[in-house]
């Protein structure tokens, strides 16, 4: 008899025993799980479906819109006129013989141009005059996993390669193939991806140019 309760108290302890043992093994199973699970959503965000490309991108030869710092020249048909070289100042106006101060920035080339040619009629002979954009400028901001993430400026047209090789290439921890540019158009941000493999691998590509005010990102590699 008390053999058989000793077996049975033997029992009861391996029994406890083996029961720690079993929640020790569901804990770390659910720690596993728990850290699998984590990961997948990682290596998931960074695998995100391409975004689809903006609207109308500009050319090499698109008409940009004037912005501050630019420098135009104004020529004038008329002879009494000198020809005028002048910079687009902070609040992007510009001041002309005869019209005095008025708005460039934002507006295409070929547009203040039919604005001068309408504000010259009666103060001059010969009102025509040619407008052409000496100097255009893009400002670009680089962000994300970029060796130099900064601000930079660029004279048009500059390709987001070009952006991006300016600032320094992309690092270790960055994706080449998960590049996102980010424009303003009429009023809506919007962001498209570019996969920039082929054009380092030197493989012939379609070329992306920026705009004034595009910000561009460079996402992590996951892999």
């Amino acid at each position: 008899m008390t053999q058989s309760r000793k077996d049975v108290c033997e029992n009861r302890a391996l029994t406890g025993t083996e029961a720690i043992h079993r929640n020790i093994h569901d804990s770390r199973a659910v720690l596993y799980v728990s850290a699998f699970l984590v990961s997948a959503a990682l290596v998931c965000g960074g695998c995100q479906s391409p975004l689809p490309p903006l609207p109308n991108p500009p050319g090499p030869h698109t008409a940009v819109r004037l912005s501050p710092g630019d420098v135009i020249k104004v020529a004038y048909a008329d002879e009494s006129v000198p020809d005028q070289i002048q910079k687009i100042r902070r609040d992007g106006k510009v001041s002309l013989p005869l019209i005095g101060e008025l708005t460039a920035a934002g507006r295409r080339v070929i547009d203040f141009q039919h604005e001068l040619i309408s504000r010259y009629e009666g103060k001059l002979d010969n009102s025509e005059v040619l407008v052409t954009l000496e100097n255009g400028t893009a400002t670009v901001t680089v962000s994300g996993f970029a060796n130099k993430p900064a601000t930079y400026t660029f004279d048009r047209p500059t390709t987001v390669y070009q952006v991006i090789m300016e600032a320094g290439g992309v690092s270790d921890y960055g994706s080449a193939s998960n590049v996102r540019l980010t424009r303003v158009i009429n009023g809506v941000q919007r962001t498209e991806t570019i996969n920039l493999r082929p054009a380092i691998h030197g493989q012939p590509v379609r070329p992306e140019y920026v705009q004034d005010g595009d910000v561009i990102y460079i996402a992590r590699s996951w892999f």
